[in-house]
C-alpha cells in the first residue's frame, strides 16, 4: 500500500508534481537570481535556537541532572535574548523523555560513531544519564513557559540512529521496511515513509510529544541516520534511495514500467518517491490542529548547494529531488508554517542563496526563516542579513554551544542588546 490519499484515479496529481519537478529544476536558479530585494520587515527578527539536553550533558562542564540543569538551560537561553527554544526531543532512534513509543537513552549501543576515538569521552559522561528517569521535556515545557519562552518540540523524524549507535528499537525489530538504493542496497537504519507502518509509528511520536501541548513542532528532515550508508544521492544530487517495494509498485501501476528501467532523475519517480513523506506530514497536520490549533509547524530541510557528511559525499540538489521532502507541495497545502534551509553549503551556496530558494518555493505562503551559527561570527554575519532579508528570525544553531556563565559573556551581550533594542 503507497498513499491512500492518491488512489489511481487521482494519479494526475503525481503528474502534475513530476512537471512541478522539471519547472522547480529549471527555473529555481533563474528565478532567485532575478528575484528583488525583499522589503525589510518593520520589525527586527527574533532569536531562537536549538537545545539537544544530551549534547549539554555530554559536555565537560555539564548543567546539573534533573530540574535544576534545565533551568539552567533555559536560563541561559533568556539571558541570551532568545524567544524561543526548539527542544530536541529524540537522539538518533532514542528519545530524549520517556516515552513509551521510543526507547529512551539510558547509554547506548557497543557499536557506535565514538567508540575508539577520542570523542568516546561523550559516550562515557551519557552513560551517567537515563531520560526514562527524569521527563526533561516536561521540565522544559514547564519551566519555559513560566519564563516566558515558547518551547517547541524537535523531533529528528527522518532517522532511526544519528552517527551510528543510537538506533530505534523500531529499526531493530524491522529491518523489512528500510531505505533500499537503486542498487539494491538496504541501509543499515533508515525507515522508508513508503510503508504505511512507519508513518504509524512516526506519527504516534508524534502524538506523544503533543501531549506535552508545545508552541510547535520542528521536523527536522535533513538528519538521516548512519553515517556509514553515504552517499544518499548520485554525482547529480538526486536521491539514491525509495526503491522500497511500495514505492515500486506504485511507479508501475501509474506507469507500466519498473523505476529501474527510468532514470534515476526522472521527475515521474523522484513524485512517486517523495509522496509518501507528504502523506505523513498530511497526517501529522491533521493531527496537530486536531489536538493543538495553534501549535506551530516547522520544517528543517535541505536545498540545492547542500550537502551530508563532507561536501563530496551527498550533495543535494535541492530538497525534492535530493531528499525526497516536496517543500512546495507542503507549503500550496498549508502543511507547514515555516521552513528553515540548513546551514551547509557547497560552492555556489550561501545563506542567502539558500534563503531565497526557500522564498521561491513557498511564495510567500510560509514563514522563512534564516539558518545561522552559534559563534560570535555567525551571529554577527546573521543579524544584518537577515534584516536585508526580511527573515523574521534567526535560528542559531546550537544552543549548547555558548555554554553556561560565565563562558561567553561579550557573546552573550551582544545577542541580549540586540535583543533590547528589538
Amino acid at each position: 500500500m503507497h498513499c491512500r490519499r492518491l488512489p489511481l484515479a487521482t494519479s494526475w496529481t503525481l503528474q502534475r508534481a513530476a512537471v512541478a519537478i522539471l519547472l522547480i529544476a529549471s527555473t529555481t536558479a533563474a528565478h532567485v537570481a532575478r528575484a528583488g530585494e525583499p522589503s525589510p520587515s518593520s520589525a527586527r527578527p527574533i532569536l531562537s535556537s536549538p537545545v539537544t539536553h544530551s549534547d549539554w550533558m555530554g559536555k565537560e562542564e555539564t548543567p546539573d541532572w534533573g530540574p535544576k540543569g534545565v533551568h539552567q538551560i533555559l536560563d541561559r537561553a533568556k539571558q541570551c535574548g532568545w524567544r524561543k527554544v526548539y527542544w530536541r526531543c529524540l537522539d538518533g532512534g532514542r528519545a530524549l523523555y520517556p516515552s513509551k513509543v521510543l526507547q529512551p537513552l539510558a547509554g547506548v549501543d557497543e557499536d557506535n560513531y565514538h567508540r575508539g576515538k577520542p570523542t568516546e569521552i561523550y559516550v562515557q559522561r551519557l552513560s551517567r544519564f537515563d531520560w526514562a528517569s527524569f521527563d526533561a521535556f516536561r521540565e522544559a515545557v514547564d519551566y519555559g513557559h513560566s519564563i516566558g519562552l515558547e518551547v517547541h518540540a524537535w523531533l529528528s523524524i527522518n532517522e532511526d540512529d544519528h552517527g551510528w549507535g543510537w538506533t530505534s528499537r523500531y529499526t531493530r525489530e524491522h529491518p523489512e521496511s528500510r531505505w533500499v538504493c537503486r542498487d539494491g542496497r538496504v541501509l543499515r537504519s533508515q525507515q522508508s515513509f513508503a510503508f504505511p507502518e512507519v508513518r504509524a509509528y512516526k506519527l504516534a511520536v508524534v502524538k506523544e510529544v503533543l501531549d506535552y501541548r508545545p508552541d510547535g513542532i520542528f521536523f527536522d528532515w535533513i538528519r538521516t541516520g548512519d553515517v556509514r550508508d553515504n552517499p544518499h544521492t548520485d554525482a547529480d544530487g538526486v536521491a539514491i534511495h525509495g526503491y522500497e517495494r511500495p514505492n515500486i509498485d506504485r511507479f508501475r501501476e501509474l506507469y507500466g514500467v519498473d523505476p529501474h528501467q527510468v532514470p534515476n532523475g526522472d521527475p515521474r519517480w523522484v513524485a512517486v518517491r517523495a509522496e509518501p513523506q507528504t502523506c505523513f506530514m498530511r497526517d501529522a497536520r491533521r493531527l496537530i490542529r486536531e489536538k493543538i490549533p495553534a501549535c506551530e509547524v516547522t520544517a528543517l530541510v535541505q536545498h540545492r548547494f547542500s550537502y551530508r557528511g563532507m561536501p563530496t559525499d551527498t550533495p543535494y540538489d535541492g530538497s525534492l529531488r535530493g531528499l525526497l521532502v516536496d517543500v512546495k507541495a507542503w507549503a500550496d497545502e498549508g502543511l507547514i508554517d515555516a521552513v528553515v534551509a540548513a546551514g551547509y553549503y557547497r560552492p555556489g551556496g550561501d545563506p542567502t542563496t539558500a534563503y531565497r530558494e526557500m522564498q521561491s518555493l513557498t511564495s510567500g505562503k510560509v514563514k522563512v526563516l534564516l539558518f545561522g551559527w552559534l559563534t560570535p561570527n555567525g551571529f554577527a554575519e546573521s543579524v544584518p542579513l537577515a534584516e536585508k532579508l526580511g527573515a523574521p528570525e534567526i535560528l542559531l544553531w546550537e544552543s549548547d554551544y555558548v555554554g553556561l556563565p560565565p563562558q561567553n559573556g561579550p557573546f552573550v551581550e551582544a545577542m541580549q542588546k540586540f535583543t533590547a533594542a528589538h
